[in-house]
């Protein structure tokens, strides 16, 4: 089911890819998250923010690695949902689109957030999110 395999990639990008079988495209996916990720210090960022030390989390940010990530974590995620049956609807693009649009502008205004990463995620999550279930039984006939 492609919305397994989208959730999947939520959790960590290109794992979806592999449940739909294509292996080196999602081990490629698994090696640019984890650069991005690394170099950002994307994770590190997180836990700060999570734990009340919003400004320290904003500082370790590495906001060039950073801004690279929502419309690359949205399209890993789209293209696990899209792949993820044959034939898929590409009309599903366009609230992924707008998901990574959502989470870049939360990031380039990310000082001015009062929980920032928490708000980028979401900025992110909740339309991908809404789109998989909005789409859910819509593909079933077909």
């Amino acid at each position: 089911m492609r919305e397994i395999a989208a959730f999947f990639s939520i959790l960590m990008p290109g794992v979806g890819q592999m449940y739909n079988g294509q292996i080196i495209k999602g081990i490629v996916f698994m090696l640019i998250e984890h650069f991005d990720n690394s170099f950002g210090k994307i994770n590190k960022a997180i836990y700060l923010d999570f734990n009340g030390f919003h400004q320290q989390a904003l500082e370790v940010l590495q906001h060039d690695f950073a801004m690279f990530y929502p419309g690359f974590y949205v399209y890993v995620v789209w293209d696990s949902y899209y792949n993820g049956e044959p034939h898929g609807n590409k009309k599903t693009a366009i609230p992924f689109v707008i998901a990574g649009f959502l989470g870049e502008i939360a990031t380039i205004f990310s000082k001015y957030l009062p929980i920032p990463t928490l708000t980028i995620g979401l900025s992110m999550l909740i339309p991908m999110i809404a789109t998989i279930i909005f789409y859910k039984d819509k593909n079933r006939g077909n």
